[in-house]
């Protein structure tokens, strides 16, 4: 996203920018789902409404976008140039809601996955890392 954008302009591309169904969401979730695996999305009676929910095997998928999620040493997770005293509280915020939604998954009996954006990517990596953790 260019620097230059008017503050309107900002403001609607920030709108634009969706909390479900995203692509890296949607790319896990096929993989999943051509895996044989099956799955319920978003479950909000879940400690930070995990992405995909396993119930038969207690586990659950958290599928974090590299910026807002802030993957360290990402190359998408770099911090704003400008207004840091908005995006730093911001970003850090939601890294700490994401480590308490991990630790309150793990006290109710769920086995945790992150998987980053960045990690989408590459098809036979994830198809690896989904099938390494819900052994398929």
């Amino acid at each position: 996203m260019p620097d230059h954008l008017t503050s309107e302009e900002r403001s609607a591309h920030m709108r634009r920018i969706r909390k479900t169904d995203t692509k890296p969401e949607v790319r896990v979730r096929r993989t999943a789902h051509a895996m044989g695996f099956r799955f319920q999305l978003h479950r909000g009676d879940l400690p930070g409404t995990p992405d995909l929910v396993f119930p038969r095997h207690r586990k659950v998928i958290l599928v974090n976008g590299c910026f807002w999620h802030q993957h360290e040493g990402c190359r998408l997770a770099r911090m704003p140039k400008s207004r840091l005293d908005y995006w730093a509280p911001k970003l850090e915020r939601n890294r700490a809601r994401d480590e308490e939604a991990r630790r309150a998954l793990g006290e109710a009996g769920w086995t945790v996955l992150v998987i980053w954006e960045c990690w989408t990517e590459d098809a036979e990596a994830l198809r690896e890392r989904v099938g390494g953790f819900l052994g398929g």
